[in-house]
């Protein structure tokens, strides 16, 4: 109880200390300010005015210091809201700023360029999508008998994008796209067939019985589009009336399922024709198998087509606009992406040549694995500005002194490994300690960059503690990937140097 009453009356004690002081100084600051103001507007004019600006500017700049130090930064690299559809200037505004920093937006160009060209044709541009063997080209056979169209029993013998002309009694150009049919073996077909849906500017949907499961996500991928959507169930001549009817009811429920707006006369039941084997008997009573050809049945597509158009060429040209738009930006992303996967690779090699340059230079080996902060800092500076993060001067600063801790631990495993990697290079002879030392130094600055790549790709910004642990993590194996590079590179600087 002594104890502890000794206790309270200490920290009282303290605390009253601690009051005078707080008084006493702010009595002191208070009379030092009110002199100096005094003898200022006794004076003249122009060293009251000097006098405030420089105070003035003393302030902005230390706020302006706080806030860079404390304050944590993003670049967005898009403008407006996200869930707004991007306009023709929104994307050409991205294009220009990609192409100066250097990116490749000739993809995204060549979408820009062939909407231009179909808005100018005033053409309809109507795509076949489906999974193979749904009949996607003995339709489009139907509807245009004078196409060059190839069928063939064989699923998915269309392999490539194919695209059909034709001119309705009004002059008006249709323009009808076969894409490879989705579910094959090449996935790069679907790729193909996302992107004509996306240009065109009203999609025919083929099946051939009830949605599969990769058919219902498709339909609902392309709805999300925003355009009109035809469902078509082709090889209808397989069911009789009433199978028909509760098929195109199942169909229907799938749609509704998927939460779109659809009307009955957008699901249609049509049979595209084609040959069929017959027995056909002679008179002699004989029997032979022949080919015939079954009349097409595809009035109700046309009927729904025709009432889709109808509804106003204008809306149809927005909805395959804002879809055009936003395949260019996706494509300017990947664009996007490979500048900056490319970008990184010559930081970190440049970086990585720094870091060996200073070990080979070093009279003896220092213990500081991230060589004096300097490059460290540099390089993650420029991965973070790359990758459209500006992270706190204190964030680089934690980041590297949690990085330094864990590469010590890695030193050994480094020094092991670059010793062996500097062996497999004819005519080194016996692997000098100093240039041991600057292989590897040279792998863990290229592991701390490639970790940091990977952490700014996953998480857009610079988190010190997420950051090094994936360095942490990742570096045994950064480490054994970049031996070779890393002791070519040492063995080319030393032949310079020496």
């Amino acid at each position: 109880m002594k104890l502890d009453r000794f206790l309270r009356l200490s920290i009282g004690l303290l605390v009253v200390l601690v009051f005078v002081i707080a008084i006493g100084a702010l009595l002191f600051v208070t009379e030092s300010a009110l002199n100096v103001w005094d003898r200022l507007v006794q004076g003249p004019r122009i060293i009251l005015y000097g006098y405030l600006a420089v105070m003035s500017a003393l302030v902005v700049t230390a706020v302006w210091l706080i806030v860079r130090l404390v304050v944590k930064r993003k670049i967005s690299r898009r403008r407006g809201r996200p869930d707004q559809p991007l306009r023709k200037q929104d994307i050409e505004d991205r294009l220009r700023e990609a192409e100066k920093s250097g990116v490749d937006i000739s993809r995204a160009q060549a979408e820009l360029r062939e909407l231009a060209a179909r808005q100018e044709n005033r053409s309809v541009h109507l795509c076949f999508f489906g999974e193979i063997s749904s009949g996607k080209s003995s339709l489009i056979k139907a509807l245009i008998p004078t196409a060059d169209v190839v069928i063939s029993p064989v699923g998915g013998s269309t392999v490539h994008t194919r695209h059909y002309r034709w001119r309705d009694d009004s002059g008006t150009q249709i323009l009808l796209t076969d894409v490879p049919g989705t579910g094959g073996l090449e996935s790069e077909m679907d790729d193909v067939a996302v992107e004509e849906a996306q240009r065109a500017q009203l999609v025919i949907f083929v099946c051939d019985g009830d949605l599969t499961r990769n058919e219902s996500q498709a339909v609902k991928w392309l709805l999300a589009l925003g355009k009109p959507l035809v469902l078509v169930m082709n090889k209808s001549d397989r069911y009789n009336r009433e199978e028909q009817a509760m098929l195109v009811e199942r169909l229907l429920d799938h749609i509704g399922d998927l939460g779109a707006e659809f009307s009955r006369d957008q699901v249609v039941a049509v049979s595209a024709g084609g040959e069929v084997d017959v027995i056909e008997k002679r008179a002699d009573g004989s029997e032979s198998a022949v080919r015939r050809q079954r009349p097409a049945d595809i009035g109700v597509l046309v009927v729904a087509i025709n009432r889709l158009l109808e509804g106003g060429s204008e809306m149809l040209d927005i909805r395959r606009d804002r879809a055009v738009f936003r395949l260019a930006a996706e494509k300017l992303a990947e664009a996007e992406g490979e500048y900056r996967t490319q970008r990184a690779q010559q930081i970190i090699r440049s970086s990585t040549r720094k870091a060996v340059v200073g070990a080979l230079a070093a009279v003896s080996p220092g213990t500081d694995i991230i060589i004096q902060g300097y490059i460290g800092t540099s390089m993650t500076r420029e991965l973070c500005k790359l990758f459209g993060a500006a992270p706190r001067d204190l964030d680089i600063e934690e980041f590297l002194t949690l990085s330094q801790s864990r590469a010590g631990k890695a030193l050994p495993l480094s020094l092991a490994v670059a010793g062996n990697g500097l062996k497999a290079f004819p005519g080194v002879g016996t692997v000098a300690g100093g240039l041991v030392h600057a292989v590897a130094y040279g792998l863990i600055f290229d592991a701390l960059g490639r970790s940091l790549v990977m952490t700014l790709t996953k998480h857009g910004e610079l988190n010190p503690g997420t950051a090094a642990r994936e360095f942490e993590d990742g570096i045994s194996e950064h480490i054994e990937a970049g031996v070779r590079r890393v002791a070519r590179m040492a063995l080319e600087q030393e032949e310079t140097t020496g």
